[in-house]
């Protein structure tokens, strides 16, 4: 997304932004082995040098995992997925054999045929199986077969201030769970007076877009769906009239908005951290944004899974250069699974995270089914510097709500939704059914790009 959660890793348990600031280091794919039988893998997403910390913790496993692996040798470089220059790279040999991509990614890749197959590379690799049929959802193609594995992810919910939920005779323990509910909760803490708003929402530079499609996803909807081999808007809908009508609802016949709107992710962090506002959407990573920013507390804050049945969800992973080797591929799966699929190494990451400036104990990354994310939760709670209690609405209902994704051509078609927002939220009057069928013209054109 047009923020930052969509394009952040987190180091262990904690937050520590892997967002790529470098470009990749020169040279292409790896030879497949060396001396003495050796595979050499070549891998991007290392940290740069401007994150110190993450990037001596990466060298530090990348240690590690060849002295328990004696026969892979790894050649780590700094980059991320980049679609402009991405073809290039694999057509002129300089791509990564273990390349990162976004969860918007792979469908793309595996219909062009720029991801190896490492479905029989898979089995008996540990964990793979705990792996949630959502995420690997993402990196299946249309024959069933795998391409790649996730390495982190984010879901979409609700932050929300306990204190103004006390101030408002709410139960902070017992955040809403319908978009009903929000209303009523966001109503009763706006009626605290003192400039304080009861639910925030962004509405420009393509955020509005994005979180418009999770409020109609959380309704049951779709922004696209695919007919007929073709990809059509599907927001003109039940689901996009109940989300547009909500927010009309809240702006104008509640007035639990406030009355300043245009407003983009940094401008609700601020009124969160300033303690003016009761609830907005956003995923747990906003939390240490809010607290180290503004100096507060994480005591202060809860999250709550998204209302309804669905949440818009994303994250991030890798696949493989199909040029590769078979020995690479294996090599490579290995490297995937001990450094980010690796229930196995929670405590020591746990440990060293809590030797630096990192929470620990946030519900990120949930990538497991339920009885292998609860050893993992166990950990996280022993080394716990958060009050993980406060995020405990999240985690009891956020999985079992349907993981979406963006849709295709997700960054155009949020600047024509950013419009149908601003529209609702600063004119009262305005027309919902026109909002929504004006830009569901758009963005069919916006689609039949979509191959």
């Amino acid at each position: 997304m047009a923020d930052s959660l969509s394009r952040r890793g987190f180091v262990g348990a904690g937050i520590a932004s892997t967002l790529a600031l470098g470009l990749s280091a020169c040279g292409g794919s790896s030879s497949s082995e060396g001396k003495g039988g050796k595979v050499t893998i070549s891998v991007n997403g290392m940290p740069p040098k401007t994150q110190p910390v993450d990037r001596k913790w990466y060298e530090q496993d990348v240690r590690d995992f060849e002295k328990s692996h004696p026969n892979i040798r790894i050649d780590a470089r700094e980059g991320y997925m980049d679609p402009k220059t991405f073809s290039a790279k694999l057509a002129g040999g300089q791509l990564e054999d273990v390349y990162y991509v976004y969860f918007t990614d792979p469908s793309g890749l595996i219909q062009r045929r720029q991801g190896a197959d490492i479905t029989p590379y898979l089995k008996g690799v540990p964990y793979v199986e705990d792996v949630a049929p959502a995420f690997k959802k993402v990196f299946t193609g249309p024959d069933g077969k795998i391409y790649g594995l996730p390495n982190g992810q984010y879901s979409l919910g609700l932050i929300y201030n306990r204190d103004l939920f006390k101030k408002a005779g709410l139960d902070p323990d017992k955040p809403p769970t319908t978009w009903d509910e929000v209303r009523e909760a966001a109503r009763r803490i706006t009626a605290l007076g003192d400039g304080i708003v009861g639910y925030a929402d962004y509405s420009k530079n393509n955020q509005g877009g994005w979180h418009l499609t999770s409020w109609v996803y959380s309704l049951g909807g779709d922004i696209a769906t695919r007919q007929g081999g073709r990809w059509k808007a599907a927001f003109d809908s039940d689901a996009g009239r109940q989300a547009l009508t909500h927010l009309h609802d809240m702006r104008w016949t509640d007035r639990s908005m406030g009355t300043r709107q245009l407003l983009q992710i940094e401008d609700v962090q601020k009124m969160m951290g300033s303690g003016k506002l009761g609830i907005y959407m956003a995923g747990p990573d906003n939390i240490p944004t809010i607290v180290k920013q503004f100096e507060r507390k994480y005591s202060e804050f809860g999250v709550a899974a998204m209302p309804g049945t669905a949440t818009l969800g994303g994250g991030n992973g890798f696949m493989f250069n199909p040029k590769a080797t078979p020995e690479q591929i294996k090599a490579g799966v290995q490297w995937i699974q001990w450094k980010y699929l690796n229930p196995a190494r929670t405590q020591h990451d746990d440990k060293r995270a809590k030797g630096g400036d990192v929470p620990i104990g946030l519900p990120l990354d949930r990538l497991f089914t339920a009885r292998t994310q609860a050893e993992v939760d166990a950990v996280h709670a022993r080394y716990a510097t958060v009050p993980q209690t406060n995020y405990k609405p999240f985690m009891e209902r956020n999985s079992g709500l349907t993981q979406k994704v963006e849709p295709p051509n997700a960054q155009q078609i949020y600047t024509v939704l950013d419009s149908v927002m601003q529209a609702v939220l600063t004119r009262e009057n305005a027309d919902i059914g026109h909002l929504l069928g004006d830009a569901a013209k758009r963005v069919d054109s916006i689609l039949a790009t979509v191959k």
